[in-house]
């Protein structure tokens, strides 16, 4: 099985087919040891056998010069044995031509009478053989392991590659790149080659983190012991290096240590490159591997101990021989598992040493060095100086946290949280308490996206804090109060943000009390039992400008315009959060303020179909949330993922598609998740193949972040419906109904793509003549109509809603539409309406693939109520569109009620297949056709591209609709009615 490697392998068969056709070619294939190239050129191999052609396979070892034509001599001993599908042809050409006989093992001259021969005679002769055999059928030649080519070989492949020109003869060389280095007698070769017409290179890259994944998931077989983070991990170390990838992944499963120590098959490989270097080369790689995977160029010529003239060619020897590479002003270690076995050989007290050295050199850089502080925080943790290691860990923590990284700040302040105890005085080196170093930490997880562990860290914070500080006390829980709101824990956040209220004292107006009140009135949109907002939040308000704290009125602001957007049809929002950022930039104390207000700035003009204007508002806070370092927040990820619905709304698909480039599909943290499932949006309506692998990583993460579970279940629920499965869609739509998201807005297009499972479900079973499950849909679907009509009237509370963006009001009346299918009416009123919202004014654009989507219905509807004419005009729009966007499943529909309807053609309409098949769908027909012809349910899963469950499905719903009991009788039915 090739893995990533199509486009490699058709650059291969490419290459066969034109020696096929009677033009030589050649292909130099270039890759990392233990990258795959035997791999790929052994499926090349295979795929030539099964066309009929000469294979002929030789390697080169690693004998320096001693075995001149040693590749060669292999190729042709091995395709001249017994029993070799080409051994007679290749016996009679060698028979024919002494002088390569020569170069057999049992041939006459022996073993060393290839250097007796006449390099221009051998190469004629090997010229010879090769169009020889190629007369007969085509001839595919590899030499693999080109690096350790002799000169004699390395002569004759620049001959061929020179002279092969009508010969039907494809030859293909493998070798290391990471074994060339800057004098190896191969690189001019390789250089020379690739200038010609005939020569093609071709580059085997490191698997990207998905191919990775689905590696060990081939080797693995379906081990429970494959998870996300095991992937994550393992391609993280081998940088997606299949060989070293394997070797990681074994030795993790077998060790079950959490893969710390390399394999020693793999480290003993890795070394035997160093051990090629001179003392000097040796010194400057152990040095370099305890600076890091980069290494400062001066730092490492003055730790190796080595004068300026022998530490400079040390380098250069190193360099050469691709074990570092320059980088900037210094190098980093080609692979990563290099540096990390260097280490791992080092002697403890050399190690220990080394790390010394780098940390006092260090210790003497100027403050403010960037970057100084997280190494020196690492060296002296190495080197045992816990004191040193306590107080740049620190200092490393705040300098991330200056330059917008929060991540980094976070790692560097649990370090200094887990020396706490084991230095003296920790509170002056780190000049705070221990609780608000905490506290500190869990702020900087929260803006890197770790919302549950910055809550899990104030939690245990809460007891710790001294009572008598009630400004620290209150700080924690309202802060814990945001984190919980963001985990939909609605409850516990309005009880702490109360709690960091009330703490404080009414007098004099603070800043700590105006954002206490801002975390506060937030928690009242969502749970208000005594109905304090908007009063509370009015007379925050007053507060936050009473305590000069602009960044709290901001805060409360966004608020304030939230409730009144739910309650006012015209409210003018976008200019209360549009004041909210401004006021928000001007403190400059709280980016994640002046992000939420940027986010609900660009949601209100989206929900109001200014599309233009959200997707300008989209890239202005994308821009603030990356200069500020908070793009992995909460609202930098809905920023950042309201600029793809943006695009994704508007059929800019390319576009919206480069954007979710970005969105991660091996995903082990909840954010990665719930960013992740955006992505599904295109890739459910294009039908691709990738969408099963991503709800497969999303799918375990769905307990753990709400938003991915309602992106992810709702997508794979119109997913499974393009699939005909509508049972598997109404359990997502089930689950999400069980969720935070089950009441609110939120919840209509859930429930419209409940409703349009339940009108498949009920025309199956009238088909089917059972009008006990025609009820037990018309029932169900009730209840979703009623919950997405709840959704519309009610919000925040008890209080009535009075707007509803103009995608809600849309699929208000899709939902709508489809509850009158399920009774089997195809409403043209409804749909026409429902299609005409869709485009929120504008006939040529709003959400474009939802138009097409309601024209598929609405051409459907008139057809059926008889306007063959109207339904040809909506039917082609939507055609036009699905083409267009590539969405593959929706034109497959559009097709099949073209069919149906005789909508694409000029004949008059005419209905569809009349009696025992009239009920069924296209794909089911399709299905049938496969039944009739003795298939099972893998076989049709198979030809069809569906998982044999969903074959499964087909089958029992065509015997039901047939009213048959076996697929003896389907089949039957089928050759009756000429399928």
């Amino acid at each position: 099985m090739l893995i990533g490697r199509a486009a490699e392998f058709a650059a291969l068969t490419a290459a066969l087919d034109r020696a096929t056709a009677g033009g030589a070619g050649v292909v130099l294939v270039s890759g990392d040891a233990g990258v795959g190239k035997t791999h790929l050129v052994s499926a090349l191999t295979g795929t030539a056998r099964g066309r009929g052609c000469a294979v002929l396979v030789g390697q080169c070892a690693e004998l320096g010069e001693s075995m001149p034509y040693l590749p060669l001599t292999d190729a042709l001993w091995t395709a001249a044995q017994a029993g070799a599908p080409e051994a007679d042809a290749v016996r009679a050409a060698l028979d024919a031509r002494p002088v390569l006989g020569r170069l057999l093992p049992d041939g006459e001259g022996g073993p060393g009478a290839a250097s007796e021969l006449g390099q221009q005679q051998l190469f004629g002769a090997v010229l010879g053989l090769l169009g020889e055999l190629g007369n007969d059928r085509p001839v595919l030649l590899v030499l693999e392991d080109l690096h350790w080519a002799d000169r004699s070989t390395r002569h004759l492949l620049t001959f061929l590659s020179r002279v092969l020109q009508r010969e039907r003869v494809c030859l293909v060389g493998t070798y290391r790149s990471d074994d060339l280095h800057r004098r190896h007698p191969l690189r001019p070769v390789v250089a020379e080659l690739l200038r010609l017409p005939n020569v093609a290179g071709v580059e085997v890259r490191p698997f990207r983190p998905g191919e990775t994944a689905e590696y060990l998931a081939a080797l693995s077989r379906g081990s429970a012991a494959l998870t996300a983070e095991v992937v994550e991990r393992v391609h993280h170390r081998s940088e997606g290096n299949p060989f070293y990838a394997a070797e990681l992944y074994s030795s993790g499963l077998d060790a079950r240590d959490g893969m710390e120590a390399l394999p020693s098959g793999l480290a003993d490989l890795l070394l035997s490159r160093v051990e090629r270097l001179s003392d000097g080369g040796q010194r400057v790689v152990r040095v370099a591997a305890v600076a890091g995977r980069r290494v400062d160029d001066e730092l490492v010529r003055r730790v190796s101990g080595l004068d300026e003239s022998a530490a400079g060619e040390a380098l250069r020897e190193v360099v050469s021989h691709q074990l570092l590479v320059p980088s900037g002003a210094g190098y980093t270690f080609r692979h990563a598992l290099l540096r990390e076995a260097v280490y791992a050989d080092l002697l403890p007290g050399e190690r220990t040493r080394l790390h010394s050295d780098f940390a006092r050199l260090l210790a003497g850089l100027p403050d403010g060095t960037r970057g100084s502080a997280a190494e020196l925080a690492h060296h002296s943790l190495a080197a045992h100086d816990l004191p040193g290691a306590f107080a740049a860990s620190v200092r490393a923590g705040r300098e991330a946290d200056r330059l917008g990284a929060p991540a980094e700040a976070f790692e560097h302040y649990e370090r200094a949280l887990e020396l706490w105890e084991a230095v003296p005085d920790p509170e002056s080196a780190a000049g705070t308490d221990r609780v608000r170093l905490s506290l500190t930490a869990a702020q900087a997880a929260g803006r890197a996206g770790e919302v549950r562990r910055a809550a899990h860290r104030l939690r245990r914070l809460l007891p710790l804090a001294d009572p008598a500080d009630v400004s620290l006390g209150s700080m924690i829980r309202e802060h814990l109060a945001t984190y919980s709101l963001d985990l939909d824990e609605l409850e516990e956040a309005r009880v702490l943000a109360l709690e960091a209220v009330t703490m404080l004292p009414a007098a004099p107006p603070t800043s700590d009390r105006a954002w206490a009140l801002a975390t506060y009135a937030r928690t009242l949109l969502y749970t208000d039992p005594d109905g304090e907002m908007p009063g509370q939040a009015e007379k925050a308000v007053a507060e936050a400008r009473a305590a000069a704290a602009p960044g709290a009125e901001a805060a409360l602001l966004v608020t304030l315009g939230i409730y009144r957007e739910s309650r006012e049809a015209d409210s003018g929002v976008a200019e209360v959060f549009a004041r909210a950022r401004d006021l928000a930039d001007a403190a400059g104390d709280s980016p994640q303020s002046a992000l939420r207000a940027r986010f609900q700035y660009t949601r209100t003009k989206f929900d109001r179909g200014d599309l233009a204007g959200a997707a300008a508002a989209a890239d202005e806070g994308i821009g603030f949330a990356l200069d500020n370092g908070v793009g992995w927040s909460m609202y930098g990820i809905a920023i950042r993922t309201m600029r793809y619905l943006v695009h994704y709304t508007t059929g800019e698909w390319a576009e919206a598609g480069r954007i979710a480039d970005g969105f991660p599909l091996q995903v082990v943290r909840p954010y990665e998740a719930q960013i992740s499932a955006y992505a599904l949006f295109i890739e459910v309506a294009q039908g691709r193949p990738v969408v099963d692998e991503r709800l497969r990583w999303i799918a375990p993460l769905w307990n753990e972040d709400q938003l991915a579970l309602y992106i992810g279940r709702s997508l794979a629920a119109e997913h499974a419906l393009w699939r005909d499965d509508p049972r598997t869609a109404l359990e997502h739509v089930a689950s999400i109904a069980d969720s935070v998201y089950g009441d609110g807005a939120s919840f209509i297009r859930i429930a419209a793509t409940g409703l349009w499972a339940h009108a498949e479900l009920a025309a199956r079973a009238r088909a089917a003549g059972d009008a006990e499950a025609v009820r037990q849909a018309a029932v169900a679907a009730d209840d979703l109509l009623r919950r997405a009509r709840r959704a519309v009237d009610f919000t925040f509370g008890e209080q009535p809603r009075t707007w509803l963006g103009l995608e809600g009001h849309a699929w208000v009346s899709r939902a709508e539409a489809e509850r009158r299918r399920v009774d089997g009416v195809h409403d043209v009123d409804l749909w026409r309406k429902t299609a005409d919202l869709f485009t929120y004014g504008d006939p040529d654009g709003g959400f474009v693939y939802e138009v097409a989507r309601s024209r598929w219905r609405l051409a459907e509807a008139l057809a059926e109520n008889g306007d063959r004419e109207g339904a040809a005009a909506e039917w082609r729009s939507a055609v036009e569109t699905a083409e267009r966007l590539g969405a593959a499943p929706l034109l497959s529909a559009l097709r099949d009620l073209g069919t149906r309807a005789r909508l694409g053609t000029g004949r008059p309409s005419a209905p569809g297949p009349s009696g025992p098949l009239a009920s069924l769908t296209g794909r089911e027909r399709e299905v049938l056709k496969l039944v009739a012809e003795g298939r099972n349910n893998r076989e049709i899963a198979a030809a069809l591209f569906i998982s044999p469950k969903t074959a499964s499905v087909h089958v029992s719903n065509i015997l039901a609709k047939l009213n048959v009991t076996s697929r003896t009788q389907a089949a039957a039915v089928a050759h009756r009615e000429g399928i």
